[in-house]
């Protein structure tokens, strides 16, 4: 059979723990087909940002454009943007197709890396809220991105809940709101659309690092949504997905101490 297809517009992890590679192997884990397009260039571990280099705008233009005009492609995935002017180009092609004829568009507003570094310019924010927000079918912050989006904290799962319906009622757009940085007993997702809330929980894991789980879950979302399932059955099959990634994931001690990484390809 021939795979349905799927974008990643993310930035390149030479870890290969998040962004691009990230979406690369979640993609294939679905037996997807995954078509790329790179932002930006990441020099980082687990727990470290050394340095960012963005893509020329017009090379990250022409590598969206060829992805979108010689493949059909079902689900596109944004991640690592970084500034205005990429948001902007992003949009500007989303905008140009067919309303009706438009990819799946999952938005995960990559912009804090678990090590609290910054993966966005500051006057990017405003641009994910007025102009690419509004043409997704999803999007998917954590609690510290939902935090900045609404520049409020979040510190309880009734705020979460009070979070999510306030993003529902600002953009009209279903969010997927990610509780794992609660560490609470439960690792407990909140996703708001027309129908209402619904809750996604599975054990929270302690003591295992996380790099590239917002990446790895939004991919397998927008895997799935390729494949055909609706939102709810997707989500629930990317929880699941990303829970047994953590579970599961790999360890080395090496000589500048652990370092952990998830486990993408499981059976």
């Amino acid at each position: 059979m021939t795979p349905p297809v799927a974008v990643s517009i993310a930035g390149s992890d030479n870890s290969g723990g998040a962004g691009i590679q990230a979406d690369l192997k979640t993609f294939t884990h679905f037996n997807v087909y995954a078509e790329t397009v790179v932002t930006c260039v990441v020099a980082e571990v687990p727990g470290k940002v050394l340095s960012i280099q963005p893509v020329q705008h017009s090379v990250i233009r022409d590598q969206l454009h060829l992805s979108l005009t010689h493949f059909p492609v079902a689900a596109i995935k944004t991640g690592m943007l970084y500034s205005r002017e990429i948001i902007d180009l992003v949009c500007e092609i989303q905008e140009a197709l067919p309303e009706n004829d438009r990819p799946f568009l999952v938005v995960d507003p990559v912009m804090i890396a678990s090590s609290g570094d910054l993966l966005i310019r500051t006057d990017a924010v405003e641009r994910y809220q007025s102009r690419l927000f509004p043409l997704a079918d999803l999007i998917t912050p954590n609690l510290h991105e939902t935090a900045a989006i609404l520049g409020t904290r979040l510190e309880t799962l009734s705020q979460m809940k009070d979070a999510a319906a306030a993003l529902f009622h600002l953009y009209r757009v279903p969010f997927l709101l990610k509780g794992g940085h609660l560490k609470s007993a439960q690792a407990t997702d909140l996703l708001i659309d027309s129908a209402g809330l619904h809750e996604f929980s599975e054990p929270y894991r302690h003591g295992i690092p996380t790099h590239g789980t917002g990446c790895s879950y939004s991919a397998a979302i927008a895997a799935n949504s390729a494949l055909g399932l609706p939102l709810l059955e997707a989500v629930s099959v990317a929880k699941q997905f990303i829970t047994r990634a953590i579970n599961d994931s790999f360890h080395w001690d090496t000589k500048t101490g652990e370092v952990h990484a998830l486990r993408h390809f499981w059976k």
